[in-house]
């Protein structure tokens, strides 16, 4: 009974002070109201919300290159970074008790001569001008208005003039104040108090008005912050006005000579100082990249992809990007600045940014399935294109790792790894032998045209004087040999060619390849050619899991996250396991080396259509060129124990816009010098031999027959 008595007490004089309600308030004594004491009113430290106890952090969040030291951007929906005591500089801490709350070090929380002169002020003048709010109160208040765990309806309420809003700041104030430290509360207000231009929090501000920490501010700098906070977005000198923002200094700086804390010589020359503002803005999201790395957009957006698929960040994607703009993360990607550098370069020699047709590039690193590198020759834009043209030369949409309406583009007979790896696990070793002629019949189901005969799928060789007679898995990989490989899949079955795929993260965004996936992947003999579609990304980290020797990993944009306590986050950390057998997996490789001139383990390389890379390499390597039908698209992939590149040159707005046989051989060269300058400060390193066993059929003829 005696606290419900007191609650309505307080909420008749409150009123009085926010509403101006003279004729209530004067009928009581101020004595009185006073005289009780405000513990009465106050909760236990326990009992406060849990928002008020431990402060959602609602910080922006930057991505950094792999060196932790590039920023490649930042993301938030409040411009803010929480930043300890000790990095402020004293006289910002003094200047913003000066400004809000001069009894700040005396009062429990509600300062009980600040209630008393707004009620008198209030009083007198019929009108709720002073609302005599200590800096704990404001702090309480700032917290539950932006606290994304209460409903929008509840932040609002935080904010509403109202004598129950501001008796509930009070209690909270005072029950803060019983248990935290002042310095506590001193941290905790000025990292989310607002100063205007977007900058929440006093680093977030010394960077917005004078690009430099807050342990650097000057006395004037100071105080025209502290000043800002009474009225941020009307005297925000940058957008506002600038005049309110110096007249504001001014009182600040009289405040702090009051209060003997500032000489008035020093106080005077702070006064007299000019505006120097040195504004900067801090990026936010990935069309912010800094211009001169516009190529890191697209990296920056796959990430931004990534992390919306990441269950640990909530339960959807616009949850986990609210996360994402509100947690802050340190994040360290896995992007290498130099191996991206060299991977642009190598692309732009191929086609500029102006043409049509693009070489999207992917760099993944075995074993770990982090992403290097993801480049392509466009402008990472929303601007404007010609007529007619989606995504050149400026697009925001991913050539490289494929989502948001990109599903990616034919990479042709690198795809034949696939059938390699099935055939292999099945039993069949590398001697597998067969006589490849010009064109076979399968038994597999196809559409009317060149490669149908009566409705049965007939393809042939693309250069039958290289390519047919006959052939083991080394010499038919080498020279991509089509009707040996069909052969393979009708002998081993198709559906498990197209498992073998999605074993090692081929994605069919495709809704056709989807449903054939599903439900006809049986029959799906054209498969082993590459007529679904795929990213360079999703092909690079196939064939990291044959460098891996059967090591699959998701594709990984981090090194490492850490939360704003600095705590690891798993999220980050490689997610990897075997889905090949290691013997399996060495075999293909063997195999693989073959296409690109180096030569197998057994010595039975014999031909391959990519054979100037190894020379011009000069480390082991393997890999497999690719094209689709028309020359529509053209494929490379390489990859050496160490790291896989993967690039294919398609016009991304018309798929039947062919790119011509000549770009491969740019392409070869290119992802040469891609390999060639990442590693070369790492060891040379060989393939692991697979057994006899796998290479040939142990017991019976090397002929493979």
């Amino acid at each position: 009974m005696i606290r419900a008595h007191l609650d309505k007490l307080f909420t008749v004089v409150i009123a009085g002070v926010l509403a101006g309600l003279v004729l209530a308030v004067a009928a009581l004594p101020a004595a009185l109201v006073f005289g009780i004491g405000f513990g009465a009113f106050a909760l236990p430290y326990s009992e406060l919300p849990e928002s008020l106890r431990k402060p959602p952090t609602i910080q922006r969040s930057n991505l950094y290159a792999n060196d932790g030291r590039t920023l490649i951007t930042s993301f938030y929906t409040e411009d803010r970074v929480d930043v300890p005591l000790d990095k402020v500089a004293p006289v910002m801490r003094q200047a913003i008790v000066a400004a809000e709350d001069a009894r700040f070090h005396q009062h429990k929380g509600v300062d009980v001569r600040g209630v008393v002169r707004a009620f008198t002020n209030n009083r007198r003048d019929g009108v709720a001008r002073q609302g005599a709010s200590t800096l704990t109160m404001q702090y309480v208040r700032n917290v539950l208005a932006g606290d994304p765990r209460l409903t929008k309806e509840q932040r609002q309420a935080a904010t509403e003039i109202t004598a129950a809003r501001k008796i509930r700041e009070m209690r909270y104030a005072l029950a803060l104040e019983r248990g935290l430290s002042k310095d506590e509360i001193l941290k905790r207000y000025l990292n989310i108090a607002y100063f205007g231009a977007g900058a929440y929090g006093i680093a977030a501000a010394s960077k917005r008005y004078f690009s430099i920490p807050p342990a650097q501010l000057t006395l004037a700098q100071a105080a025209l912050l502290a000043g800002l906070v009474r009225s941020p977005d009307t005297d925000d000198p940058i957008n506002g006005d600038a005049d309110a923002a110096l007249g504001r200094r001014g009182y600040v700086l009289d405040r702090l000579v009051e209060l003997g804390q500032v000489p008035p010589d020093d106080a005077a020359r702070a006064k007299e100082a000019p505006l120097e503002l040195r504004p900067s803005e801090t990026p936010n999201d990935c069309t912010a990249v800094p211009a001169e790395r516009n190529d890191w957009g697209f990296f920056c957006d796959w990430f931004t992809q990534w992390w919306s698929a990441q269950p640990a960040f909530g339960g959807s994607a616009p949850e986990r990007q609210d996360t994402l703009r509100r947690g802050g993360f340190r994040i360290v990607s896995s992007l290498d600045p130099d191996v991206q550098q060299a991977a642009m370069r190598q692309v732009l020699d191929i086609y500029d940014r102006d043409e049509r047709h693009a070489v999207p590039t992917a760099v993944v690193q075995p074993g770990t399935g982090r992403v290097l590198a993801m480049a392509v020759n466009r402008n990472y834009s929303v601007a404007g294109n010609p007529p007619g043209w989606k995504n050149h030369p400026n697009t925001v949409n991913q050539l490289v790792g494929g989502g948001n309406g990109i599903d990616g583009y034919q990479a042709g007979s690198t795809f034949k790894l696939f059938t390699l790896l099935a055939a292999l696990e099945s039993g069949l070793p590398l001697e597998t032998g067969f006589h490849a002629p010009s064109r076979i019949l399968t038994r597999f189901p196809a559409d009317e045209g060149r490669a149908s005969c009566g409705g049965q799928w007939c393809p042939v060789n693309a250069s039958p004087s290289y390519m047919d007679g006959y052939h083991s898995m080394w010499t038919a990989f080498g020279r991509s040999v089509n009707t040996y490989f069909a052969w393979l899949a009708e002998r081993v079955g198709a559906e498990k060619v197209v498992e073998m795929a999605q074993r090692l993260g081929i994605v069919f965004r495709a809704d056709g390849d989807a449903e054939l996936a599903r439900g006809g992947a049986r029959d799906w003999g054209a498969f082993t050619l590459g007529v679904s579609s795929t990213t360079p990304l999703d092909l690079a980290n196939a064939y990291a899991t044959v460098a891996a020797e059967g090591t699959w990993c998701a594709p990984l944009p981090v090194l490492s996250i850490t939360d704003s306590a600095g705590q690891e986050v798993a999220a980050g950390r490689p997610d990897c396991r075997q889905v090949v057998d290691t013997d399996v997996a060495r075999a293909a490789a063997d195999a693989a080396r073959c296409p690109v001139g180096d030569q197998s383990m057994y010595g039975r390389c014999d031909g391959g259509t990519a054979e100037r890379l190894r020379r011009a390499l000069g480390r082991p390597v393997a890999g497999k060129t690719g094209t689709s039908e028309r020359n529509e698209t053209t494929s490379v992939v390489a990859f050496t124990p160490q790291l896989v590149v993967a690039q294919i040159a398609a016009n991304p707005d018309d798929p039947r816009d062919p790119v011509g046989r000549t770009v491969q051989s740019r392409m070869v060269a290119a992802i040469g010098e891609i390999l060639d300058q990442s590693l070369r400060e790492q060891p040379v390193r060989d393939f692991v031999p697979p057994s006899e066993a796998v290479a040939y059929r142990v017991g019976g003829p090397r002929d493979g027959n």
